[in-house]
């Protein structure tokens, strides 16, 4: 059974062709990266316009990689949610009318759904039930799987998501975007007991918070003459650092205020701030699938979303398994990131069970799994 499965749920625009939920036949990617870059984070009008003109050419390449024509298809599964609207419209627009055009039956897909599906498409598949934790840009959350559509969520964030707080550190540090890759490229050189910044393990909770540790970072950068800030007059203030400064405007009870740049820090020590943000985070990520782990008594855990990529994550969720005996299913990095074939993944799954879509299918952009 083929599946053609399409994602535009945030900037990049994928499609893949997956055999019965477990192999890949086919799977394109088209990244933004370089387009959003220099605005130190995504940009979702542009993400959509791009969309827009990859979309055709995105998906006609993974059909000629896969050699086939749209008769062997048995659907065509989207993802239409969570992500930034603009960007799922796109996708799910263009899924519709190749559906009406061509006649084939449409299944819609929850994005984090394709995230837990996408340790299904690697040779070794955990077997019923699991804890999945999820960990990308947009998302933190643990969650039970007792099988295909029974989840039960454990933990979520309460505020930042774990790669949100990657880039926001990033852009601070003036590291650049996207900030989990840089960060963790930089923290391989530093010393992550340097700086001993907060983990909020939140007691009694399996939820996730990341902001105080974002501002945590702040303040030890501004402590060690990272960032400088004086008044200036009309209501204006900027944050001056040698090599690049930021503005902030005052008005109407709001300040909104930039921080662009490292300051004179040395390149010693933003490897060390890199390091010891990054042991922070990981630390809590540790904690809490743990905790749910002996909560739930389930010793099968995977791993999935961007963040998953990370090495030092990798690294101790691997030794956790070791020392534990916990089965762990971490997908490949390629498949951590947002694809399409995880969406055809758990589209396999939705039409198996004949969760059909309606060609009056909408995007959602606030999705719950």
């Amino acid at each position: 059974m083929l599946i053609l499965g399409i994602d535009t749920s945030c900037d990049d625009t994928s499609a893949a062709v997956v055999e019965s939920g477990t192999k890949i036949v086919s799977n394109v990617i088209s990244n933004q990266t370089e387009i959003h870059r220099r605005y130190g984070g995504i940009v979702p009008e542009l993400a959509s316009r791009r969309h827009v003109e990859m979309i055709w050419p995105v998906v006609d390449e993974a059909m000629k990689e896969a050699g086939i024509g749209y008769g062997e298809l048995a659907c065509i599964a989207v993802c239409h949610g969570p992500g930034l609207i603009g960007s799922l419209l796109v996708g799910c627009s263009f899924a519709k009318a190749l559906c009406y055009a061509k006649k084939i039956p449409l299944v819609a897909v929850n994005h984090l759904e394709g995230h837990i599906y996408s340790s299904f498409l690697e040779e070794k598949k955990p077997d019923y039930p699991f804890i999945a934790l999820i960990v990308s840009g947009g998302h933190t959350c643990l969650c039970r799987v007792d099988g295909f559509g029974r989840y039960r969520e454990l933990g979520r964030t309460r505020d930042d998501a774990a790669g949100e707080a990657y880039d926001k550190v990033s852009k601070l540090l003036g590291l650049g975007y996207p900030g989990g890759p840089v960060i963790d490229d930089r923290a391989r050189t530093g010393d992550p007991r340097s700086i001993d910044f907060p983990r909020a393990y939140l007691p009694d909770s399996l939820d996730f918070s990341f902001s105080g540790l974002k501002t945590a970072v702040l303040q030890y950068v501004k402590t060690v003459g990272g960032i400088e800030e004086k008044e200036l007059p009309g209501g204006f203030a900027s944050s001056s650092s040698g090599r690049r400064g930021a503005e902030r405007f005052k008005g109407g009870g709001i300040a909104a205020k930039i921080h662009r740049g490292s300051g004179s820090l040395t390149p010693e020590q933003i490897s060390d701030i890199c390091a010891s943000f990054q042991a922070a985070v990981v630390d809590v990520l540790m904690k809490k699938t743990e905790w749910a782990v002996r909560n739930e008594g389930i010793q099968r855990v995977t791993l999935s979303g961007g963040v998953a990529a990370n090495s030092e994550l990798r690294k101790r969720m691997g030794e956790m398994a070791e020392e534990t005996g916990i089965e762990l299913f971490m997908p490949s990095r390629s498949l951590c990131t947002d694809n399409a074939a995880m969406i055809a993944a758990a589209g396999y799954h939705r039409f198996k069970a004949g969760h059909l879509a309606s060609l009056g299918l909408n995007p959602v952009a606030y999705l719950p799994l």
